[in-house]
């Protein structure tokens, strides 16, 4: 009997189990994070401040949707993009709209980049911790973002790489643990090296420059490369 007792405990405690972890699953842009509503105001508002500086369109000035967007926001959060808002904007007068002014502008951002609505508004509080992926909720960072490793520094030939590599991320996401976080498994190309790097070489090193192809496929355009940690096994 005592084994029963304990099996019809243990039932509802995971169940508990499996709805705190469902509950605190992360959001996306793609769980509709705004309403039609908001992002119609946000379409006039949008109209008034910032028409006259910003595309919806790739090709146009300073875009703000398609390929730009990705490039500047992918792996960055709905609430990050409220911020770029709120510092940047309108040209000439940045952060002299209303909180909720901005929030709905980034509503309508966001239905013009192809996200759902959703049932609830957009605000600062919720747009917390929303990330900003594609569908399919890969976060590798496309061509031309502005990213950073950490790895190993290696020459190969007349070349410099980086051996087990971290995927890329966004290079503002600078960390004190550089020195002692897990490492990956990619090899990354460093490309338009301007520095010399002879002194570095076998050490732990932080790279930040520009992605050469999708996640950095064919490289990186270095910009920085900065001693981290030291002598790589």
């Amino acid at each position: 009997m005592q084994s029963l007792r304990s099996i019809v405990i243990l039932l509802p405690l995971g169940a508990s189990l499996a709805t705190a972890q469902s509950n605190t699953a992360r959001r996306t842009v793609w769980d509709g994070v705004y309403t039609d509503t908001q992002a119609g105001r946000g379409t006039a508002e949008y109209s008034r401040s910032c028409l006259g500086c910003h595309a919806l369109t790739p090709e146009g000035k300073a875009p703000l949707v398609g390929d730009p967007f990705w490039k500047s926001f992918s792996q960055k959060s709905a609430a990050d993009l409220l911020d770029f808002v709120s510092a940047y904007m309108p040209n000439g007068a940045p952060g002299s709209l209303s909180g909720p002014a901005y929030e709905d502008i980034v509503a309508f951002i966001l239905k013009s980049n192809g996200f759902p609505a959703g049932a609830g508004e957009l605000t600062h509080n919720t747009a917390a911790g929303v990330q900003i992926i594609p569908r399919d909720g890969s976060t590798e960072l496309p061509a031309n973002a502005l990213a950073r490793v950490v790895g190993c520094l290696t020459r190969s030939g007349a070349e410099w790489i980086v051996t087990n590599a971290t995927n890329p991320e966004r290079a503002e996401n600078a960390s004190h643990e550089d020195a002692t976080r897990a490492l990956g498994s990619r090899q990354m190309a460093l490309k338009f090296v301007v520095t010399k790097l002879d002194t570095l070489a076998g050490t732990r090193v932080a790279v930040s420059g520009l992605l050469i192809g999708p996640g950095g496929a064919d490289g990186l355009n270095v910009t920085n490369v900065a001693r981290v940690g030291g002598k790589c096994p």
